[in-house]
């Protein structure tokens, strides 16, 4: 029996999480796969329920289940909260509770949605990325930080920090990762001006020489950036730190057209968390608007990193893929003149194609 940590959070969270469940559920029938999948609260709906956006009772249920798939958390009706009480701490506190520090985020442009993408078709029809991002380290959980005073002005202040042992498990998670792929590393990092990015650089480094069937590229982060839109399709796997991959992977998303359509895993020596990339979107939250397909990709990916079910982690992909020859698109997806539909009529066309593939 496999047990699955169900988080919706807030805005578009429950209307996405309902229709990745739906997928979900049914891959459970049709493969005869034992499975209970128990709901908790994180976020601004754990906060609205309990003041806390990640309860003990939702932390538990993390950690004794195989795998967590959550929607998405916060909104404006949050914002005035404490930093501590924000609907994204609750998050930021389930990677660091489950020790998921790798974050892997692909970035591959489907075929039917090139007219989709900002950039030329030529530049992005061949683009295939994998963004390893580390997730529990960096600026966002370094001490000391905080807000104080000095000679009678406000100062802020983060710290940026990484041991060796951080890089490391995250080199091999990247390199490990690029043997299954085109066996190309580019490791990014802003070595020229930071000495924890300095580290990181010569960490690497000599991970690097365990693999060496993968060539290693290090490049700095502005420069990346840069190079993202200039020409996309010369990457394979991006090595990041927590930081730099949290701006990244975001700039990556968009080659793709939508944001709608990336599926992320973060990934511990155990279990592993699942979502979409992108946000909560209040402002279509309700209204059957959002796209489901990101969060859909997120089931793949849970049943290939921490289920072992390879096969029905292909079938999904499949199923979105026959779905998007079919012609059905979301708001975020359709180009001028397509016809629309929503976040459930989505979800049921990939069910659909899911049980029309098993019959075949």
């Amino acid at each position: 029996m496999k047990k699955i940590a169900f988080f919706p959070g807030d805005g578009i969270g429950p209307e996405i999480s309902a229709a990745a469940r739906a997928v979900l559920e049914t891959v459970a029938e049709l493969a005869a796969m034992p499975m209970q999948i128990e709901e908790g609260l994180v976020g601004g709906a754990a906060l609205d329920a309990h003041d806390d956006p990640l309860p003990e009772a939702s932390l538990q249920l993390a950690k004794t289940a195989d795998a967590v798939l959550l929607g998405a958390v916060g909104g404006p009706q949050w914002d005035a909260r404490p930093p501590a009480q924000r609907p994204e701490q609750g998050l930021l506190r389930l990677r660091k509770g489950l020790d998921l520090y790798a974050n892997l985020r692909p970035a591959q442009i489907f075929p039917q949605l090139l007219a989709a993408s900002p950039l030329r078709p030529e530049l992005v029809q061949d683009v295939d990325i994998l963004v390893v991002r580390e997730l529990t380290g960096d600026i966002y959980f370094g001490q000391p930080r905080g807000i104080d005073v000095v000679d009678g002005k406000r100062r802020g202040f983060n710290t940026m920090v990484y041991d060796e042992g951080e890089i490391r498990r995250i080199a091999h998670i990247a390199f490990r990762a690029a043997q299954g792929r085109r066996r190309k590393v580019c490791s990014v990092d802003k070595a020229n001006v930071l000495e924890t990015t300095r580290l990181w650089r010569e960490v690497v480094t000599e991970v690097a020489r365990e693999y060496p069937d993968v060539a290693l590229e290090h490049m700095y982060v502005d420069n990346a950036a840069m190079q993202l839109i200039r020409y996309p399709a010369q990457f394979d796997v991006l090595l990041t730190g927590n930081m730099f991959g949290d701006i990244l992977s975001d700039e990556a998303s968009q080659l793709t057209g939508s944001i709608g359509m990336l599926a992320s895993a973060s990934l511990g020596e155990g279990r592993g968390m699942y979502e979409p990339i992108h946000g909560s979107a209040p402002d279509i939250a309700g209204q059957d608007k959002a796209n489901p397909l990101a969060t859909i990709l997120s089931v793949a990916m849970m049943l290939r990193h921490s289920l072992q079910q390879e096969e029905w982690a292909d079938r999904i992909e499949t199923a979105v893929n026959q779905v998007l020859d079919q012609g059905y698109r979301t708001a975020d997806i359709a180009s001028p003149g397509e016809a629309v539909i929503g976040t459930r009529s989505m979800g049921e066309a990939v069910v659909a194609a899911l049980r029309a593939g098993a019959a075949a």
